[in-house]
């Protein structure tokens, strides 16, 4: 059996202190130690983009990066976002825009967004579809994705 190493990780505003093998995946981590499974695990080699979390404040994918290595840092999952009495304006918009299918990629775009929506305000749809491009969907063909974060950002403009 492999070394215990020791780390402490904020998620979700939360401090988390573990024992963790040194392989274990962050985003093993996240779904099966923190019981957070809103994280999803795709292809497990960072090219869908399902595992998209927040990691200080930019995304990246948890299939790529060892728990050992969260140590020390603030990770944020799609369960941040909000509730469902109580939705982030994201969320709300994926809704009512009918912005998924199954769901399975949803989180992770969701993640990927976040960031952009804040640094693009007003994003044009080439420049939604340059931010989401390396988030795979196989149920839609990103149009009401795009429409949804297009909503999003309007509702994020006006306060609403």
């Amino acid at each position: 059996m492999a070394q215990l190493i020791p780390i402490k990780v904020t998620v979700n505003d939360t401090v988390y202190e573990r024992q963790v093998e040194p392989r274990l995946l962050l985003s093993d981590f996240i779904r099966h130690e923190l019981g957070l499974f809103g994280t999803h695990v795709g292809c497990e080699h960072g090219m869908c983009g399902a595992c998209t979390i927040l990691f200080d404040g930019e995304p990246v994918r948890s299939c790529l990066i060892f728990a050992v290595q969260a140590n020390g840092h603030q990770i944020k999952t799609v369960e941040s976002l909000g509730s469902p009495d109580h939705m982030h304006p994201l969320q709300e918009a994926f809704h009512e825009k009918h912005g998924l299918q199954c769901g399975f990629c949803t989180p992770g775009i969701l993640m990927t967004v976040v960031p952009f929506l804040e640094e693009h305000p007003h994003p044009t749809e080439d420049e939604i579809r340059e931010a989401i491009d390396g988030n795979i969907c196989r149920c839609t063909g990103y149009e009401k994705i795009i429409e949804s974060v297009q909503a999003a950002s309007e509702k994020m403009s006006s306060g609403k």
